[in-house]
């Protein structure tokens, strides 16, 4: 049961995604039979379902954002402030069910490695390691760029990089991945924020492949937060990759 609720889910997003409204309709059909119809795993779709409602409100507000007669860095600023939907669709589904909204608001803990089949990675310098492979990628695309184009973007870049990756995180890393690792699985938690993440990127323009191997950076996102078991690190990690496609030119 719940292969089909991740199945439905992510075809849900595809569609949102894609503007296919009757397919979307029969998804969310779907959907609201699985709620009434399985109680035991009710809160678990109540949970994808209310994202997916926040989504189609995040959609229609760009929509709307689209038609305004402003530049394209406030139209993207926009874009990824109307993120908000989502988070309060599953705020609002915490409040009803009444159950405790949890974030991983906490300072990070670093002592927990990352067990590989032979050796130990410290989480630390997992993350730092993975933040610097990032920048040194990144900055081959950037020291291609025109100084003047770096320095126009400065402000855009920071606004964008934090607002973007303390949203996505809160979603993705923050409130689904916490909901759905005390009633599901660890493994099925990580699958689906990880997939949905990356998915997430085709309403911005993104090709299916290239959102599906986004989905790779959702997978460590997801156990830098819950070996650390705090958001923070996730978010730093999450921003210096932001800056890095901004100034490489990927995002303007």
């Amino acid at each position: 049961m719940l292969v089909i609720i991740a199945a439905l889910f992510f075809l849900a997003i595809v569609s949102i995604s894609y503007v296919q409204v009757v397919l979307s309709l029969f998804v969310f059909l779907g959907l609201m039979i699985l709620l009434f119809a399985n109680k035991e795993k009710r809160f678990v779709t109540s949970v994808l379902l209310s994202f997916l409602i926040g989504f189609v409100l995040f959609s229609l507000s760009n929509e709307f954002i689209g038609t305004m007669n402003i530049s394209k860095e406030f139209k993207i600023i926009f874009n990824r402030l109307s993120l908000v939907f989502i988070i309060l669709g599953i705020v609002f589904n915490h409040l009803y069910f009444n159950k405790k909204m949890s974030w991983y608001n906490q300072k990070a803990d670093w002592k927990n490695p990352i067990v590989l089949p032979f050796h130990k990675v410290d989480m630390f310098w997992f993350w730092l390691i993975g933040i610097v492979v990032n920048v040194v990628i990144y900055a081959i695309f950037i020291v291609q760029k025109d100084i003047e184009f770096t320095h126009s973007l400065v402000l855009f870049g920071l606004f964008f990089s934090l607002i973007n990756a303390a949203f996505e995180e809160v979603i993705w890393r923050g409130t689904l991945l916490s909901s759905l690792k005390e009633y599901t699985s660890t493994g099925y938690a990580i699958a689906v924020t990880s997939i949905g993440f990356g998915l997430l990127h085709l309403s911005i323009g993104f090709s299916l492949p290239l959102s599906l191997l986004i989905s790779i950076a959702g997978v460590i996102y997801a156990l830098i937060t819950l070996k650390t078991n705090s958001i923070y690190p996730s978010i730093i990690f999450h921003f210096v990759i932001n800056i890095g496609m901004v100034y490489s030119g990927f995002i303007i």
